[in-house]
């Protein structure tokens, strides 16, 4: 390895939190939690990472207490308690191994389809009933409905802090239902949901209020929020420095403690006229530690690179820009997400410049758990 990784394995302090290093196992839904309860076997892979020298694990997308928040099989809830003392085995083995550890808590939206258990006849809930522009799917949701959603991530984020998480996550991207809201494509309401970039934000904020009440001001909070939608990957939230700015900045008075900014490929310049990606402009102009992740270690991204690729292995980059973004301080953490899936020892190989040894990822490794 030509330059000093130094930056990836220095601690970082943020209120009670304390990482080993700066590097995070990125969310990625595995489907391996039937009835939603996480078993022996995710205790296990999350605890092997954890072994291996990741600094913070970010758990899957796992589903709030509300009818409507999951839209596949067999992922992870966060309610009720068998699913929580699952959770829980998995807090104490992460423990155990050094690391900490956030859950990703998580409504789907519009992306549920009627037949999804755990209940088939509940619909998606969306802002407008939409899954996508002029794409119509489930019931726009009432007031009513978004209080009872605001009411269940607060819920859960009280209960991560009960049971000894470390932070939590909140799944503001990719076109779920948080997403939903704040993109003009499915957000069509004429009410104080709608409307302004800063009605468009309302639901979100109350979110973060909700559980920063809930968890008081030293247990962090870190929302994930991204450009990018499963509906549409040429999306855009905000088109300018300026528009970042205004979107930042309720969501830092709410009590956003850590941004994690999602992108396809983390090199690539979110504005004209800067080099700075998605994460090193939101670090820049909210003055709040940033995540930044996307295809650390591969040369192609998460979408051609796993679904629309038709080679079964995804070829294996070089890290060196990361690092030196990471030493300019564009962002302060950055998450990992393929290369840990295939590989758990691949933060060890790195810092120890065995990099011949990193297995490449294969689509084939999604099927199981390890």
């Amino acid at each position: 390895m030509s330059m000093n990784l130094g930056p990836l394995f220095e601690p970082f302090e943020l209120h009670n939190l304390k990482l080993r290093n700066r590097v995070a196992m990125a969310p990625m839904t595995r489907n391996f939690s039937p009835d939603g309860v996480p078993g022996e076997d995710v205790v296990a892979y999350y605890q092997r990472r954890a072994e291996a020298g990741v600094g913070l694990i970010i758990t899957e997308g796992t589903t709030v207490n509300h009818p409507a928040a999951s839209g596949y099989p067999n992922v992870p809830a966060f309610h009720g308690s068998d699913a929580l003392q699952g959770w829980k085995n998995v807090v104490d083995a992460v423990h155990e191994a050094g690391g900490a550890i956030f859950p990703q808590l998580w409504h789907v939206g519009a992306v549920r389809k009627e037949g999804t258990p755990p209940d088939p006849s509940v619909p998606g809930y969306s802002p407008s009933g939409l899954f996508g522009p002029g794409k119509p799917n489930g019931k726009a949701m009432t007031k009513e409905d978004i209080e009872d959603v605001v009411t269940a991530f607060a819920d859960a984020a009280q209960d991560a802090k009960a049971l000894g998480f470390d932070g939590v996550e909140i799944h503001g991207a990719h076109g779920y239902l948080l997403d939903q809201f704040l993109w003009e494509g499915t957000n069509q309401r004429d009410d104080e949901y709608g409307g302004s970039m800063e009605n468009r934000l309302r639901f979100v904020v109350e979110i973060v209020e909700a559980v920063r009440h809930r968890v008081g001001p030293d247990f962090p909070i870190m929302l994930r929020f991204s450009q990018w939608k499963q509906q549409d990957y040429e999306a855009k939230l905000v088109n300018s420095p300026e528009e970042l700015e205004r979107f930042l900045k309720p969501l830092v008075e709410a009590g956003v403690d850590i941004f994690h900014a999602s992108t396809r490929r983390f090199w690539e310049p979110e504005f004209e006229g800067s080099d700075l990606n998605l994460a090193g402009w939101t670090q820049k102009l909210s003055g709040k530690p940033t995540m930044s992740v996307g295809s650390v270690g591969l040369t192609e991204d998460f979408i051609s690179g796993t679904f629309a690729s038709k080679q079964e292995a995804v070829e294996k980059a070089g890290i060196d820009e990361l690092v030196e973004r990471m030493n300019n301080h564009e962002f302060e953490l950055i998450a990992v997400g393929r290369a840990l899936l295939q590989d758990p020892e691949w933060l060890i190989k790195v810092k120890e410049g065995r990099l011949n040894e990193v297995e490449s990822f294969a689509k084939k490794s999604l099927a199981k758990l390890y």
